[in-house]
């Protein structure tokens, strides 16, 4: 019974994540000695006793303790990360024939969501590479493979686009004990090819818009027959992603967009996320705070695609030259939808009514329904959608918008025209 639980337990990791754990393992070491150092500092303040050369930094023999487990924890995160990368191609021998899990895949998906641009930043095999796929196999192509070979390609194609902390996999969720898929349900009935993306929700969004929109110029250039129909269906961070890539291909004439003729955002922040901006005061707070201040440290952990939220941040232009965990008011860029394609929006609200409240406060738990209808008091930043083109579902949840039939419906009701 035990080595059957082991079995199932490792079943979700793969030989070749031992190296990313390992440079976790020592940059978490790392941060919660600097956090505890900042409050031992945060004592001495109080009585008057100076402090390092640093701010939140100790001296003499208790900044030499700290200075050795600096050392230490540097020295030995070095020599295991060497270890192990000189490990690496045995590791993917190993990893050849072990197919991904959910749970694995979620579990990562999280972890890129929370801290996904310092992955990437420290090349960590954890970080999450932007990959298409097709009935959850990565679409890959170059000039040294084969040509993309996808059976019964169609010249329309649906592409399904998640949000933060999640991945191409939780667009199947249950409801009711049915197994629902947009994507599919969509395909089957209007006759698309569905194609699922996967991405690292923790970078800017600006910085996957622009990846997104040349992996979209190349699979027009790579698709087996020539696309006549790009639709573009987007939950939450995805559809500030659909926004952010299509302003960059038509911002570098790409040929991409021109195929696109639909684009229904589900939920989307347009204009932020109050629990991003909570968290951002909260960080403030904490500062204000000597004895707290050293656990600000756990706030400004959050990933740029985290504090992209907090107004709905969609191009460089948006956050560059800000810091990132500052009190700032909304200076976003305006960037209107696109005039040439259709734009259709869903927003959820927990209530069972529409009210001023239910409006501007609870939203779908996650999103007001403001934000996700686009509707904004200055006139650069609201986002004209038709009246036609707008659904708001009563007595649901932000993710109920990814399972719940009665939007399967709405979604095939707009796109067979």
């Amino acid at each position: 019974m035990v080595i059957q639980t082991s079995k199932k337990r490792f079943q979700h990791v793969r030989a070749s994540d031992l190296r990313g754990m390992g440079q976790l393992a020592t940059q978490a070491t790392m941060n919660v000695t600097r956090i505890a150092e900042g409050v031992h500092q945060s004592v001495w303040n109080t009585l008057g006793v100076p402090g390092g050369k640093e701010p939140g930094r100790t001296r003499g023999i208790t900044g030499l303790v700290y200075n050795s487990i600096y050392g230490i924890t540097q020295l030995l995160g070095s020599g295991v990360d060497k270890v192990l990368e000189k490990q690496q191609p045995w590791f993917d021998t190993l990893d050849q024939n072990k197919t991904e899990t959910n749970e694995r895949a979620a579990v990562l998906s999280a972890l890129n969501g929370v801290m996904g641009d310092q992955l990437a930043e420290s090349n960590n095999q954890l970080s999450i590479p932007m990959t298409l796929y097709h009935q959850q196999q990565a679409l890959r192509w170059n000039e040294e493979e084969q040509a993309l070979v996808i059976p019964q390609a169609k010249n329309k194609v649906l592409l399904m686009i998640h949000g933060l902390c999640m991945n191409d996999r939780q667009w199947c969720s249950e409801h009711e004990g049915i197994q629902i898929d947009h994507g599919e349900q969509l395909s089957s009935t209007l006759g698309y090819t569905p194609v699922y993306l996967r991405y690292n929700t923790g970078l800017h969004v600006s910085q996957n818009g622009r990846e997104l929109s040349e992996l979209l110029e190349q699979l027009v250039d790579n698709w087996p027959v020539e696309i006549e129909e790009l639709t573009v269906v987007a939950h939450s961070m995805g559809g500030l992603l659909t926004r952010s890539a299509v302003y960059y291909g038509q911002q570098q004439s790409m040929q991409w967009p021109d195929v696109i003729k639909n684009i229904v955002f589900l939920g989307t922040p347009h204009h932020g996320a109050p629990l991003e901006r909570a968290g951002n005061k909260l960080g403030a707070i904490l500062s204000a705070i000597p004895y707290t201040a050293p656990f600000n440290r756990l706030s400004n952990l959050r990933s740029s695609g985290v504090t992209d939220l907090r107004y709905g941040y969609i191009v460089d232009e948006d956050w560059q030259g800000q810091e990132r965990f500052g009190n700032h008011a909304d200076e976003r860029f305006g960037v209107p939808l696109p005039t040439e394609i259709t734009c259709f929006t869903v927003a959820a609200t927990t209530a069972s009514q529409r009210s001023l409240l239910a409006d501007r406060l609870i939203g779908d738990g996650l999103v007001p329904l403001h934000s996700a209808l686009g509707i904004h008091t200055t006139e650069d930043h609201h986002l004209l959608f038709a009246d036609t083109s707008q659904k708001i579902f009563y007595g649901m949840n932000h993710m109920q918008l990814l399972s719940d039939p009665a939007v399967t419906q709405q979604l095939e009701e707009w796109l067979s025209y």
